[in-house]
C-alpha cells in the first residue's frame, strides 16, 4: 500500500489533521523553520516510512534510534501557561501516528486501492511496529479499526485550530516557490492540497471553518485521481529518490515487487 501513489495525498492530509493538535504542532513550530524548511521535513518523512517499510531490519532500527534521540532533545513551551514539555511524550506521540496511519489508510481505501475490513484491520496493526521505532509502547496503540475509531473520538475534545494549525494551512495552499513555478503550485500543488482537505473527516473541517464538498464527492474524486495516478508505470514512479523500493526488489528478488493484486492472494 505504501508504494501506491496516491500516498503522496495522504501525507498532505495526515499534515492537515496533525496541526489540529495544539500541543503537538507547537511542538513543530517551536523546533523548526516550518516555512523555509517544510519539503525537507516531507522528504525526511517519507524516507523514514520508505525505510521501515522497505528497509532491512537493522535499517529500520538505526533510524527509529535516531528518531527517538532528536525527540529526546525537543521541548516546546505553552505560552498561556508557560508549561515546558517534551515532544516525545506518548500521547502527543500517538497523535501524530495515529493522524498519519489514519490518513494512510482512508486515502488509499477511498480512492480505489483494493483492502477488505480484515485487511485494513492488519495494516493498522502491523503499523504498531512502527509506533515503536519512535518510542511508543505497541500495546497502547490501536490495534484495528474499531480502536482507531475510538481514539479518535476520544482525543477530538482536545483538537483545535490555533496560531500552528493556520500556519501550516497557510503553508498547504500556498507553499513557497520560485517566481517561475508559480504558476505551476496554483495548477498542480493547489489540486492536492485542496484534495487532501476534502479528505479530511467532517469534524475537521468544521474546526478549519473551511467548507468541503460531499464526502461522496471527494471519494469520486480520490478514485478518479488515484486511477489517473496509477496509469503512471510503478517502475517510473519508483525512480524517485530515495528508490526504497528498487532497492528492496533487488535485495528480494523480483518476487517481492508490490502490487495490489497480491492482496488477493
Amino acid at each position: 500500500m505504501h508504494g501506491d501513489p496516491m500516498m503522496w495525498v495522504a501525507g498532505v492530509r495526515a499534515l492537515y489533521l496533525q496541526a489540529l493538535h495544539p500541543r503537538a504542532v507547537r511542538g513543530v513550530m517551536q523546533n523548526s523553520d516550518f516555512r523555509k524548511d517544510a519539503w525537507g521535513r516531507l522528504m525526511r518523512t517519507a524516507n523514514f516510512v520508505g525505510t521501515i517499510t522497505y528497509g532491512t531490519t537493522e535499517a529500520a532500527e538505526r533510524a527509529g534510534a535516531r528518531v527517538r534521540k532528536i525527540h529526546t532533545m525537543l521541548s516546546a513551551t505553552d505560552p498561556d501557561t508557560g508549561e515546558r514539555y517534551g515532544v516525545d511524550e506518548p500521547e502527543l506521540l500517538l497523535w501524530v501516528h495515529c493522524a498519519e496511519i489514519d490518513s494512510y489508510l482512508q486515502v488509499a481505501r477511498r480512492s480505489g486501492f483494493p483492502l477488505t475490513d480484515a485487511q485494513a484491520d492488519r495494516y493498522i496493526g502491523e503499523q504498531r511496529a512502527s509506533a515503536r521505532l519512535v518510542g511508543l509502547d505497541p500495546d497502547a496503540v490501536p490495534a484495528n479499526q474499531a480502536e482507531m475509531a475510538a481514539y479518535f473520538e476520544k482525543v477530538r475534545p482536545e483538537l483545535a485550530v490555533g496560531p500552528g494549525a493556520r500556519e501550516v494551512d497557510d503553508f498547504l495552499l500556498r507553499p513557497p516557490t520560485h517566481p517561475l513555478l508559480v504558476p505551476a503550485r496554483e495548477v498542480l500543488w493547489r489540486r492536492v492540497a485542496r484534495l487532501a482537505y476534502a479528505a479530511l473527516p467532517p469534524y475537521a473541517h468544521e474546526l478549519y471553518g473551511r467548507p468541503a464538498p460531499k464526502p461522496d464527492t471527494v471519494t469520486l474524486q480520490l478514485r478518479v485521481t488515484g486511477n489517473l495516478l496509477r496509469c503512471i508505470p510503478a517502475r517510473l514512479r519508483w525512480q524517485l529518490p530515495p528508490k526504497h523500493i528498487l532497492r528492496a526488489m533487488s535485495r528480494l528478488g523480483p518476487g517481492s515487487r508490490p502490487a495490489p493484486y497480491k492482496l488477493g492472494r
